[in-house]
C-alpha cells in the first residue's frame, strides 16, 4: 500500500487518479483549494485525507504536506496535477494573464515538489508524476503561452529524473491529449480578455471556435487514463515520459518525425560551426 498526494483532486483527471489509487489498495491524500468541494465517495473514505492546498499559496502547501506525513506516515507518490488553461493569439495574451498561469501550472508545481521532496529522501524514495500535456512536446496556435507552461513541465520532470536518482527517487511526465473532463469548461480555462480582430480566421482563433465543439466530446476516458497512470506508477521503474491518448501517441510521432527532417536538413552544416581546433 503506498501513499498518493494528489493536487487539483476534487475533480477531472486528478479525481480520477485519487480513485484509482483507492481502487489499487492505496491511501490517498486529496488536495484541492476547497476540500469541501470533493466528492462524496472521497470525503467519506477512511482512506483519504482531504487537504486544502491552493499549490500558488506556500504556506498552504506546507501545511498541507504536514498533514498528510502525520496521518499516513510519509508521502509515497506525488502527483503535480492542478493547472489551467489559457487560450489566445501570443500577442492578445497579457503580461499578468501569463504570469497568473505560470503561477499555477509551474511555479505551483515547484513549490509542491519542493515540500515534498525532504519527506522522500528522508524515506529513501518515492515517485513524482507530473502531468504535462500534449501540448507540453508540440506548440500549438491560441495555446503559446499553456504550451509554454507545459513544456516547462517537461523539461523540469526530465531534469528531477536525472537529479533524484541517487536518493532514489522517480519523476515521469505524463502527456495527455484530449480528456473527456471539463477541462474546457470555464472553471480550467479561460481566454484572453483582450481579442485582436487581425486573427479571426487564423489558426489561433480557429483553436477558439474549436473549444465550444468539442467540449465534452472529446477522445480520452479519463477514467481509462486514470487507472493507466496508477498501473505505470506502481510499477517498479517509471518511464521519463508517458503519452495519454491515441491523440497523443499520433501527435508525439509527428513531432518526432518532424525533428528528424530538421536535424538531417542542416546537420552537416550545424556541425561545421565547430571551432578549426577542435578534436
Amino acid at each position: 500500500m503506498s501513499t498518493w498526494f494528489v493536487t487539483g483532486a476534487s475533480r477531472g483527471l486528478g479525481l480520477e487518479i485519487a480513485r484509482a489509487a483507492l481502487r489499487g489498495g492505496d491511501t490517498v491524500v486529496a488536495a484541492a483549494r476547497n476540500p469541501q468541494k470533493l466528492p462524496e465517495d472521497l470525503r467519506r473514505s477512511d482512506r483519504v485525507l482531504g487537504v486544502a492546498a491552493d499549490v500558488t499559496r506556500s504556506e498552504e502547501i506546507t501545511d498541507a504536506v504536514d498533514r498528510a506525513v502525520q496521518r499516513f506516515g510519509g508521502i509515497d507518490v506525488l502527483v503535480n496535477n492542478a493547472g489551467r488553461g489559457l487560450l489566445g493569439a501570443l500577442e492578445e495574451i497579457t503580461d499578468a494573464e501569463a504570469r497568473s498561469l505560470f503561477d499555477l501550472n509551474v511555479f505551483g508545481l515547484i513549490n509542491m515538489t519542493r515540500a515534498v521532496l525532504p519527506v522522500m529522501r528522508a524515506a529513501g524514495g518515492g515517485k513524482i508524476v507530473h502531468i504535462g500535456s500534449r501540448s507540453g512536446f508540440e506548440g500549438e496556435p491560441g495555446v503559446s503561452m499553456y504550451s509554454a507552461s507545459k513544456f516547462a513541465v517537461a523539461g523540469i520532470g526530465e531534469a528531477l529524473a536525472a537529479e533524484l536518482e541517487p536518493f532514489g527517487i522517480q519523476s515521469m511526465v505524463v502527456e495527455p491529449g484530449v480528456f473527456r473532463t471539463d477541462f474546457l469548461d470555464t472553471s480550467s480555462l479561460s481566454t484572453a480578455a483582450r481579442r485582436i480582430p487581425a486573427y479571426d480566421g487564423t489558426p489561433a482563433h480557429t483553436t477558439l471556435d474549436w473549444i465550444g465543439t468539442a467540449n465534452h466530446t472529446q477522445l480520452g476516458d479519463p477514467v481509462k487514463g486514470a487507472a493507466l497512470i496508477h498501473e505505470v506508477t506502481s510499477g517498479e521503474k517509471l518511464p521519463g515520459h508517458l503519452a495519454l491518448g491515441r491523440d497523443a501517441i499520433e501527435r508525439r510521432l509527428v513531432t518526432i518525425r518532424s525533428l528528424q527532417d530538421d536535424l538531417a536538413a542542416w546537420q552537416d552544416r550545424s556541425a561545421a560551426t565547430a571551432c578549426d581546433d577542435a578534436a
